[in-house]
């Protein structure tokens, strides 16, 4: 197991699924995990695996909906760390499955602004930070569906392509600097939001989260050169991204 002790890690969505595995298994490499979530009994569970485990965390019950709040995460992480070394932005909604063109407005502004514009302003409050660590991991959880575009996905598909598209732009100004920024496709995993998208799923037939949570650890790890690409967890391999034939 690598060793991420003395390190500092942001963890949205936390306190289930993918999130709450990922926040897991970097608390056991070491760091002490600032975990962010809606859902303070869920945190509450997970602070007590990770002292279990024989980490540390700091709990966060904050909706990133309220963008003032997250504004000021930044600022509270560097009073008392004064840095940050991992960031992963998990938090997401699915939203409504449904034609483009029947899709409520409040219901595609909710989905776009969890998304996509609360990890662009949590990924605002905490740059700073994360070039103060020497060597700093970004990691943004996408989806497949920023790229299958399947009819009635529109919203979701919409939000992870835009998310991708803001997490390349930003390992493109970064790279000439520590800090490292990469997106994660973790495919079909046994998630709420996975039986919510696709009832008739037998959830046995697909990764339990804490899998996907173990190889997406990896990618926080000081020695990581990639930056600027996708890590797909159900072909275990990075791919670059490319313009369309």
């Amino acid at each position: 197991m690598m060793d991420l002790s003395g390190r500092i890690a942001l963890v949205t969505g936390a306190s289930r699924g993918i999130g709450y595995f990922t926040a897991l298994e970097l608390a056991k490499a070491g760091a002490h995990v600032v975990a962010v979530a809606r859902t303070v009994g869920g945190l509450e569970e997970l602070d007590d695996a990770i002292n279990a485990a024989g980490g540390s965390a700091t709990l966060v019950p904050q909706d990133l909906l309220d963008m003032k709040a997250v504004d000021r995460l930044g600022a509270a992480i560097n009073e008392r760390w004064e840095k940050l070394d991992i960031l992963v932005a998990n938090s997401g909604i699915l939203g409504p499955l449904s034609p483009v063109g029947h899709i409520e407005a409040k219901a595609f502004e909710k989905v776009m602004n969890k998304n996509i514009v609360s990890t662009w302003r949590v990924i605002r409050s905490v740059e700073t930070l994360l070039h103060k660590s020497d060597a700093g991991r970004a990691i943004i959880i996408s989806s497949g569906a920023a790229h299958n575009c399947r009819a009635f996905w529109g919203a979701y598909s919409a939000s992870k392509a835009a998310l991708e598209a803001l997490a390349r732009c930003w390992a493109a100004e970064t790279v000439n600097t520590a800090l490292r920024v990469n997106c994660v496709n973790p495919g079909g995993t046994r998630t709420a939001m996975r039986a919510q998208a696709i009832p008739g799923e037998d959830p046995m037939t697909v990764p339990h989260p804490s899998e996907v949570a173990a190889k997406i650890a990896l990618l926080a790890a000081p020695a990581l050169e990639h930056t600027g690409m996708l890590y797909d967890f159900p072909e275990d391999r990075w791919k670059s991204y490319r313009h369309p034939d």
